[in-house]
């Protein structure tokens, strides 16, 4: 994934108020603190993911401009209370809500005219390759397999997780590489730190799934008044990282 301040090609948020929508663990909102937003507001529908921010927001020194909330991305009324930010945010979120065109609709009304939203959704694949994080298939078949992982009792999903844990660690073998070293590039650079074990139950399950074409995003967002900044798409099940502009 990409940086914040490189997608966004800023050296600092001083002076932006900045929304993260679907905040998480908050490491985002974090570093949007760091770089200087004048005002943060975050929030999250799951409220251990609110608590989890809010231990990071006591560390950061509990700054008064950043301010943290409970609530959905689909609540309507709950969106248009928190009004508009120079920097909207949301990071392969969207797509988990069951409700992914709505939530991105939802959150487009969260930009001031001039300002900017920084999307990540799953890329929609079709075809039947190998990816280099060492999932295969179309986006079809994983939609099925989570909706059929996550009905399964928990003693069986974690049986699963570490079957194919292991699959994975010896096919990194088999293809040359240090399993060590493709697990610590995969946590620092496509999940945020993310633990391994975490990451591929996020595989296995994560739903509700759903995603979308680099040209679906582009026409949704276009029909209701953004330019497209910038870019990083792949042809596999990975994000693709929109930078989309409402124009004034």
């Amino acid at each position: 994934m990409k940086s914040i301040r490189e997608f966004l090609k800023v050296e600092s948020l001083q002076g932006k108020s900045f929304a993260d929508v679907g905040a998480g663990s908050g490491i985002d909102s974090l570093a949007a603190f760091k770089l200087g937003a004048s005002e943060i507001t975050s929030f999250d529908y799951d409220g251990n993911c609110v608590s989890c921010c809010q231990s990071l927001w006591e560390k950061a020194g509990k700054p008064p401009h950043w301010k943290i909330m409970e609530g959905s991305a689909l609540d309507e009324p709950f969106m248009r209370s928190l009004g508009q930010f120079d920097v909207v945010y949301s990071w392969g979120v969207l797509h988990h809500t069951g409700n992914m065109w709505k939530a991105i609709e939802n959150t487009l009304k969260l930009v001031k005219p001039g300002g900017v939203f920084f999307l990540a959704i799953y890329n929609k694949a079709d075809g039947f390759a190998l990816y280099p994080d060492g999932r295969f298939g179309p986006s079809s078949f994983w939609l099925l397999e989570k909706k059929i992982y996550t009905s399964l009792p928990w003693f069986l999903q974690n049986i699963i997780d570490y079957i194919v844990m292991g699959i994975l660690f010896l096919f990194y073998i088999l293809t040359l590489h240090n399993p060590f070293k493709v697990i610590r590039d995969h946590q620092l650079y496509f999940n945020k730190g993310m633990p391994w074990r975490i990451n591929i139950k996020d595989w296995l399950g994560g739903y509700p799934y759903e995603y979308a074409t680099v040209q679906e995003i582009f026409t949704f967002a276009k029909q209701r008044g953004f330019s497209l900044e910038n870019l990083t798409c792949n042809n596999g099940l990975l994000n693709n990282e929109f930078l989309l502009k409402r124009q004034v």
